[in-house]
């Protein structure tokens, strides 16, 4: 255990710099890093004292490509990204874990009963009950700890952050007890069975990969049960680049069943030939069996059938590009991606509300002010939610002013693509 003033000395003494630039790559940010680290030290003597043993950090995800395509055993690219969860935490000989992430109430879970609650579905004592669960059920060692929690990924604009939170708490128990032994695949997986059984919410994995592996991460879903992970290093900021999010502000009431006719109408056409997904169907027999399918199941399905294996296509793409460093040709396939989400998949705006487009705005002024300087496209679920854009570092300033004047002042988030997923810092 070290004590808080050491933590903090160390922070103002410079000493920590360099691993913080290591991780947050934004040099413009570390300042404001070394602020949020000290803040939450002092936090975390408030509540449980002034010794500590380690500072563990776990980032959002971004999504690259690969829209729509995990719940079909299909193949994404996402990165995580330089807005995280940090845990101030200290290793205590209780049989309980408590956590106050700011903003909320102290949450006490005892190790004695780690069975899943009805009543907590939803909540976040699921998803820490889950994940330590999991982390016993899977042989390794559990205990007591207190830790206070911090975080700037944003709450419902398509960054994870519950993942982020999921990655953290694994992350806490592989460097207490267990050597920061447990893989990071391993540690989402565990996020996700958290979230499955015990939160209730039947997600795919490619939040928590993306969070737990770090880096930009292309998972092959073939077999959801052993996904095919490949870490790939691409130093986006070395090419000139960053990665915006905005929010667009869309309301995302009564959207359920708009994401939720995107899995069903695919399998739909999977199900024309006894398949339970389109990962098992070939995309030529699809086109084959056009006429049947448009009759049997709508055109719409069709053509979002026909986006998951085209995007698949896309992926790839994306992925040898990176790995050749070849930033134009990733710069297209993404731009290529998000027009078939938007004419294909067509999940930018609600058909429910024609009149609501705010994603569509946000695009055709994205691509305005852009030019040739950077592309945009939908983010994640899509319907009311993220937009994305990788934009040329020289021309970030005035994206971001454009976008915030049309959504709001902060509405345009911009990030880092860092090399770590969960991590012990200090």
């Amino acid at each position: 255990m070290e004590r808080i003033e050491s933590f903090i000395k160390r922070l103002e003494s410079h000493e920590i710099t360099e691993r913080l630039q290591d991780i947050y790559i934004d040099k413009a940010s570390i300042e404001n890093q070394k602020s949020r680290y000290i803040d939450a030290l002092h936090e975390f003597g408030k509540l449980f004292g002034d010794e500590a043993e380690a500072i563990f950090s776990a980032p959002g995800r971004s999504e690259i490509g690969g829209n729509h395509t995990d719940h079909q055993h299909g193949e994404v690219l996402a990165a995580s990204i330089n807005d995280d969860a940090i845990a101030v935490v200290s290793k205590t000989d209780s049989n309980e874990v408590n956590i106050l992430s700011k903003g909320y109430d102290m949450i006490t879970i005892s190790l004695d009963d780690l069975t899943k609650k009805e009543d907590e579905e939803g909540t976040t004592q699921a998803l820490i009950r889950g994940v330590i669960s999991k982390v016993k059920e899977n042989g390794y060692k559990i205990g007591g700890f207190n830790a206070y929690v911090t975080s700037n990924v944003l709450s419902g604009s398509g960054l994870s952050s519950s993942a982020a939170f999921e990655t953290l708490i694994g992350t806490i128990l592989s460097g207490l007890y267990n050597d920061m032994s447990i893989s990071d695949i391993e540690i989402a997986i565990i996020g996700q069975y958290a979230e499955n059984v015990y939160f209730g919410k039947p997600c795919g994995l490619m939040d928590q990969m993306a969070c737990s592996v770090g880096s930009l991460c292309h998972i092959d879903f073939a077999d959801p049960n052993d996904p095919v992970v490949e870490k790939i290093t691409f130093d986006l900021d070395g090419a000139g680049y960053s990665l915006c999010i905005t929010d667009t502000k869309g309301s995302h009431a009564d959207l359920t069943p708009d994401y939720a006719a995107v899995p069903a109408e695919m399998k739909s056409v999977a199900a024309c030939f006894d398949k339970e997904v389109l990962n098992e169907v070939s995309e030529e027999d699809v086109i084959s069996h056009a006429s049947y399918i448009r009759e049997k199941c709508g055109d719409r399905a069709f053509l979002r059938a026909i986006h998951f294996y085209e995007e698949n296509k896309r992926v790839r793409k994306e992925v040898q590009a990176l790995n050749d460093n070849d930033i134009d040709t990733f710069l297209t396939t993404v731009k290529k991606s998000g027009d078939s989400s938007y004419k294909y998949l067509q999940n930018v705006y609600t058909t429910h509300h024609v009149d609501q487009q705010n994603m569509s705005i946000g695009l055709m002024i994205g691509e305005m002010v852009l030019g040739s300087n950077g592309v945009t496209r939908v983010h994640g679920g899509g319907f009311a939610g993220t937009i994305q854009a990788f934009v040329k570092n020289e021309t970030v300033k005035d994206y971001k002013a454009k976008m915030d004047e049309i959504f709001g002042e902060g509405s345009c988030n911009v990030l880092k693509i860092r090399k770590y997923g969960g991590i012990k810092v200090m």
